[in-house]
């Protein structure tokens, strides 16, 4: 029997990043839903850091398992970093991100690319059940594109612009985008420490 993992999230769109990422690490990853867990985490921190400690912190204890959680978002400079670690909940949680992201490009309208630059940060979070919790960070420097491209990736890909590849991060395959993401560079520093305490 594998040892398990439990990913305090319930998004598929990340939980698919996740398992591509950790697959090699002799574990059994589950999202929240796999585990048949069901809670609502307050995510009041107010950093990337200490919202991932929260949903991992909290779902450890319930467990008694080792949870990785993650607290990602996109900082827009042109917008005082916004919507930053308010990402998922920019505008309403229940608005699509299709309006999102128009919202994002109108806001811009008119500013040269320099004046779009933009990242996503990815803090990950892994709450051991010996009460030590460990974090990382990645990040991902790229742009704001003038029009939602692409159909890979999911939540702000679509107008995030990576320089180096001349497209949006929907437009990039899932292989080099977990090679370069924010999420892909975190998760990858996150697996090193896993691996070394086994």
């Amino acid at each position: 029997m594998k040892n398990k993992i439990i990913f305090a999230t319930t998004n598929e769109g990340k939980m698919k990043e996740i398992r591509m990422i950790l697959q090699d690490l002799g574990y059994d990853i589950l999202s929240m839903k796999e585990a048949g867990i069901q809670f609502d985490i307050v995510e009041d921190g107010d950093t990337f850091e200490e919202n991932a400690i929260i949903k991992a912190k909290t779902i450890m204890e319930l467990t008694g398992e080792i949870v990785l959680a993650d607290d990602s978002g996109l900082e827009v400079d042109a917008m005082d970093k916004a919507p930053g670690i308010y990402s998922a909940r920019f505008m309403g949680e229940d608005t699509s991100y299709d309006i999102k992201n128009q919202y994002i490009i109108n806001k811009l309208e008119g500013l040269s690319q320099d004046e779009r630059s933009a990242r996503f940060v990815c803090a990950i979070a892994c709450a051991f059940p010996n009460d030590e919790i460990l974090t990382t960070r990645g990040t991902i420097e790229g742009f704001i594109g003038k029009k939602i491209v692409g159909e890979n990736g999911f939540g702000y890909d679509p107008i995030f612009v990576v320089p180096e590849y001349g497209c949006t991060t929907a437009e990039l395959s899932p292989e080099i985008k977990n090679e370069i993401s924010h999420r892909g560079k975190a998760l990858k520093a996150m697996k090193e420490i896993i691996r070394s305490k086994k």
